[in-house]
């Protein structure tokens, strides 16, 4: 058995990335839940630059940010592959999951907005991204983003989308629309139903009821 224990928080699209790598391997770990107001000391120790989850310690070594692990799993445990072998397709996977870290400022734009006028900037920020995953990555109707099978594309995606689905109900807007975005309304279904996804896809319905404190508390604090 592998001394894996991994540092995060269940609702974080960053934890959830490491936790479906580590399902899609087969791999058993400890799982430590963060309080994310009172960070353990073991995590400030293990990540003294940022301070932040997700930190996957293997063998007493932490290896921290949350596509790197995916990386350094898949290069460590090569079954179910997640990084294509084809030079020209690994960079291809690499330029898409470098791309979905442009979403991630949309969270915060959305969840500080108040007034409708302020929400409809933040989702046609979101909607602008969309359309270049659904013009350019999703244009010849993969099942996934690896093809037949999930790779690290489909792993850095589909933990954002599930967040902005969750702030959907707790923001009262609609983001992913399936008029509009066909292709990625098609994938995400695809995604979060394939076994070990769903398996291990957060209820939406907990997602709600916790992050809508947390988002909240940021929203007091903007």
């Amino acid at each position: 058995m592998e001394d894996l224990k991994l540092h995060g928080f269940w609702y974080s699209p960053f934890t959830m990335r490491v936790v479906w790598t580590l399902k899609l391997k087969g791999l058993a770990y400890e799982n430590i839940e963060e309080d994310r107001y009172n960070k353990s000391p073991q995590l400030l120790e293990y990540n003294p630059v940022h301070k932040k989850t997700p930190v996957l310690v293997h063998g007493g070594k932490p290896i921290c940010e949350s596509m790197i692990i995916v990386q350094y799993i898949d290069e460590l445990w090569p079954q179910n592959p997640l990084v294509p072998h084809d030079p020209y397709d690994r960079a291809q996977a690499r330029f898409w999951v470098a791309y979905s870290e442009q979403l991630v400022p949309a969270l915060p734009a959305l969840i500080r907005s108040t007034t409708p006028e302020e929400k409809e900037k933040a989702v046609e920020m979101i909607w602008g991204n969309f359309k270049v995953l659904e013009d350019h990555c999703l244009a010849d109707k993969r099942k996934f983003f690896g093809g037949d099978k999930i790779n690290m594309v489909d792993i850095a995606i589909g933990s954002l989308l599930t967040v902005f689905v969750t702030a959907e109900d707790i923001k009262q807007v609609k983001i992913l629309v399936a008029e509009k975005f066909p292709l990625i309304h098609l994938w995400f279904d695809n995604f979060k139903n394939a076994p070990v996804i769903k398996e291990n896809f957060p209820d939406r319905e907990k997602m709600v009821a916790t992050l809508k404190p947390i988002m909240a508390r940021m929203l007091a604090s903007s």
